[in-house]
C-alpha cells in the first residue's frame, strides 16, 4: 500500500510538473473544430462542460486579454498567456483566480476538495481515477491530515 501511495504521489507530482504537455492537451480539448485556434465561443462551451457559466462578453474579454495578433482567436501561445496569467497580477487578483480554480473542484455545498469531488472533476477533464487514487493525491498536499484540501492547502499547491 505504501509503495502504491508513493507511486501515485510521484505520478501526481509529475502530472503537475508537466505543464506544457497538459496545456497542449487542454488547448486541444478546447479547440473543438481543430483549427489550431480557440474562439470565444469554444472557450465558453469548454467552461460550460466544466460546469462553469461564462457569458459571451466574458468569453470575448478573455480572448481579447491575450489575443496578441488581434485575430479574435487564441493560438497555443496566446492561450498559454491567458492560462498562466500575467506576473503583474496583484496578490488579490492571484488569490481570486486560485479561488475560481478551487471552486471548480469542490462539490455543491462543500467548502473543501474531497476525494469524491476531485474524482468528479478529473472525470470531467477526461482523467479516470479511483477514489483511493484521489485520496492519495489529496494526501500529498493535505497539511492537517484531515483527508480533504482546504482553500489554503489548495492555494499552496497552486503556487
Amino acid at each position: 500500500m505504501k509503495n502504491t501511495q508513493r507511486q501515485l504521489s510521484s505520478s501526481f507530482m509529475k502530472f503537475l510538473e508537466e505543464k506544457n504537455r497538459d496545456l497542449e492537451a487542454v488547448f486541444a480539448y478546447m479547440d473543438a473544430n481543430r483549427d489550431g485556434r480557440i474562439s470565444a465561443e469554444e472557450l465558453k462551451k469548454s467552461f460550460k462542460t466544466l460546469g462553469e457559466q461564462m457569458s459571451d462578453e466574458e468569453a470575448e474579454a478573455a480572448v481579447k486579454l491575450s489575443d496578441i495578433d488581434g485575430d479574435g482567436m487564441l493560438d497555443i501561445n496566446e492561450f498559454a498567456l491567458l492560462i498562466k496569467g500575467n506576473d503583474e497580477f496583484t496578490e488579490e487578483e492571484k488569490k481570486r483566480k486560485i479561488m475560481e480554480a478551487f471552486r471548480m473542484y469542490i462539490a455543491d455545498g462543500e467548502d473543501c476538495i474531497t476525494p469524491g469531488s476531485l474524482k468528479m472533476m478529473l472525470m470531467k477533464l477526461g482523467e479516470s481515477r479511483t477514489t483511493d487514487d484521489c485520496k492519495v493525491m489529496i494526501q500529498a498536499f493535505d497539511l492537517n491530515a484531515d483527508g480533504v484540501l482546504s482553500f489554503d492547502e489548495f492555494a499552496l499547491m497552486m503556487r
